[in-house]
């Protein structure tokens, strides 16, 4: 078995040049787009719990950041634009909820 630098290696990969280097691609983007993802949810966890304990002006600096991280991932292919408006329309709405109840 060839030596591919790559931690995760399966029997069953290919042994052309080309298709370990795609083999190593794919190890490489999914790990990152693996922690694209965990940042995302920690971020919606964290402004979800900032609006809920009325902490209003956290959760409103929270929000832009988290709303930059949304479509950073939107526009690189992450998360589909769809499920980022989703995600942004409700951050909003549940501000804006808390915040007209306050």
């Amino acid at each position: 078995m060839l030596d591919l630098g790559v931690s995760e290696v399966v029997n069953h990969v290919a042994q052309h040049a080309s298709a370990l280097k795609a083999h190593r691609q794919s190890v490489k983007n999914r790990e990152h787009n693996r922690q694209f993802r965990s940042r995302l949810r920690g971020a919606l966890r964290s402004i979800r719990t900032a609006i809920d304990s009325n902490d209003l002006a956290g959760a409103r600096n929270a929000l832009k950041q988290t709303i930059s991280l949304i479509d950073r991932m939107a526009s690189k292919g992450i998360i589909h634009r769809n499920a980022a408006g989703r995600y942004k329309s409700r951050l909003q709405t549940r501000l804006a909820a808390r915040s007209k109840a306050a």
